[in-house]
Order: C-alpha cells, then sequence, then structure tokens
C-alpha cells in the first residue's frame, strides 16, 4: 500500500479550474427563462399565492365577521344588564315610595290619635 501523496501547487490549480468548468456547465445545462418547464412551474407559483391569499383573506374576513358577532353579543349583554339595573333601581324607588306611604300614613294615624 503506497503513502499519502500531498498534491502540489499545479494539482490544486487543475482541480480548481476543473470545478470551476463544473459550476459552469452546470449553470449552462438550467433551462432558461423562455423554457416551458420553467413558465409552467413559475405559473403554479403564482397559482399557489393566488389561492394562499384567497385562503387568507376568506379567514381574515371570518374572523371579522367572527368579531362583530362578538361585539354585537357584548353589546347586547350590555344593554341587557343596563335595563336590568334600571329596572332594579326602579322597583327600589317604588320600595322606597311605599315605605314612605305606610310611614306617613302611621304618622298620620299617630297624630289623629293624639287629637
Amino acid at each position: 500500500m503506497s503513502g499519502f501523496k500531498e498534491p502540489n501547487f499545479a494539482d490544486r490549480q487543475k482541480a480548481a479550474q476543473e470545478a470551476r468548468k463544473a459550476i459552469l456547465n452546470k449553470f449552462r445545462a438550467q433551462p432558461g427563462p423562455d423554457d416551458p418547464a420553467v413558465k409552467q412551474r413559475q405559473a403554479e407559483r403564482e397559482a399557489q399565492a393566488a389561492l394562499r391569499a384567497k385562503v387568507r383573506e376568506t379567514r381574515e374576513a371570518e374572523k371579522a365577521e367572527q368579531k362583530r358577532r362578538e361585539e354585537e353579543a357584548a353589546a347586547e349583554a350590555a344593554a341587557l344588564l343596563a335595563r336590568e339595573k334600571e329596572e332594579a333601581a326602579a322597583r327600589e324607588l317604588a320600595l322606597e315610595v311605599e315605605r314612605k306611604a305606610a310611614r306617613d300614613a302611621r304618622y298620620a294615624a299617630r297624630k289623629k290619635r293624639k287629637k
């Protein structure tokens, strides 16, 4: 078995030149922008992007609709709560008026008895 032979400067330079040629040939072998396969892939990408945009718009519309429904429900709940508070205040006021009337009646009866 022979030992490892370290490449000299000329060997390294030749290997680098061959690598550059291989890269250049690989680049030249790629299809150009006018190639039908490239145009087809580009059209597919654009179609996918349009589909994603449409899905995103649909999702945003659904979110906006959900938010609107939640806001309506919150407004209805707030209106119901306000109406309940008003009714409770009205009941309390009516109860207070009844208590005052009863107190006044007792006071009038007491005054009438003293006379």
